[in-house]
């Protein structure tokens, strides 16, 4: 392992983006957040997607150099063309613009078109927590759960994030897909030639399997069996139906270079606590409870690992450390 500072990790992630067709706004605002989400203990949402994301800028599949746009729909509804470029840029311009918005309207929602992948999608969520609002994203992915009872594919692992302001420290924050696990916890371990538990997903003939090869080829397993598979569905027109984004489908998806932008969509909505004057009270009275029970409050894992991280920095494979350093150099 390789021990990177958070800012040198960041550093070196933007400069392999910089190489590759990507311009400094997107791989700046990219390398942010995937560093942001190894420090979280998140790898298989951090810089180790770098270089996939690099390849696919390299090729057209998604575009460096992209400058998202804000259009305003509605009073409280804007839409942000991401441009087919990488969706943090687009993010943070939602992140940015919604807090106004809430708070003249007392909810405010951003549709994200023509976007890609959006990593730890708790991360938006909490930064908006941080200024007072509870928040919801939605984000539909490439084909990778089949609907309940079926074996073919139709639904991406689609991701339900969720973060609330507390009276005291840091927000509380959701952060799950509706797979059993992450896909990208699968696409590791195929990486690695590791096995995984027989839960995790299915073959291509709908057999659990401890494969992970044979689970990429098939179908992740969804948490809830039909429940979330039902979820699946429901994200799915949150974010491909309202904002008009590809379905699950027919996405060209976000791990290989082939095919044209992956064109998904999410939607982001902010709802101002403020407007509850019992929000405050009722808040300290949950967390009040699991503390008595000696229950985690949900990101509570996040929390240690980043304070960790901002301290000590992160340990890195020094194969992925080397090729992003080739990148960077190319």
């Amino acid at each position: 392992m390789t021990r990177l500072s958070l800012a040198a990790a960041e550093d070196l992630g933007s400069r392999a983006l910089r190489a590759n067709r990507v311009g400094a706004l997107q791989a700046r605002s990219t390398a942010r957040a995937l560093v942001a989400a190894d420090a979280d203990g998140l790898e298989t949402h951090g810089v180790a997607r770098v270089p996939a994301y690099a390849a696919q800028a390299r090729v057209g599949k998604v575009e460096g150099f992209a400058e998202p746009k804000l259009e305003r729909l509605r009073p409280g509804l804007i839409r942000i063309d991401a441009g087919h470029g990488y969706a943090f840029p687009a993010l943070d311009l939602a992140v940015e613009a919604l807090p106004e918005i809430a708070r003249t309207q007392g909810i405010a929602a951003a549709y994200i078109a023509r976007s890609h992948h959006f990593g730890q999608g708790g991360r938006p969520c909490e930064q908006l927590a941080e200024q007072g609002f509870c928040a919801l994203l939605f984000g539909n992915a490439g084909k990778s759960i089949a609907p309940w009872g079926g074996r073919k594919p139709l639904l991406g692992t689609n991701p339900i994030c969720f973060a609330a302001p507390l009276p005291e420290g840091a927000p509380l924050v959701i952060d799950m897909a509706v797979s059993r696990v992450a896909r990208g916890k699968v696409i590791l371990a195929a990486r690695r030639g590791e096995s995984i538990p027989d839960n995790w997903a299915f073959d291509p003939e709908g057999r659990p399997t401890t494969d992970a090869r044979a689970a990429l080829a098939g179908t992740m397993a969804p948490m809830g069996e039909a429940k979330g598979a039902a979820l699946a569905l429901m994200v799915e027109v949150l974010a491909a139906g309202l904002v008009g984004s590809s379905l699950g489908a027919f996405s060209s998806g976000v791990v290989s270079a082939e095919g044209g932008p992956p064109d998904l969509g999410q939607t982001l909505i902010a709802v101002d606590a403020a407007a509850s004057p019992a929000f405050p009270e009722r808040m300290a009275e949950l967390a009040a409870l699991y503390a008595e029970d000696g229950a985690r409050m949900p990101g509570t894992r996040r929390l240690a690992a980043r304070a960790e991280a901002a301290r000590d920095g992160l340990d890195l494979p020094e194969e992925l450390v080397a090729e992003l350093e080739a990148l960077a150099a190319s």
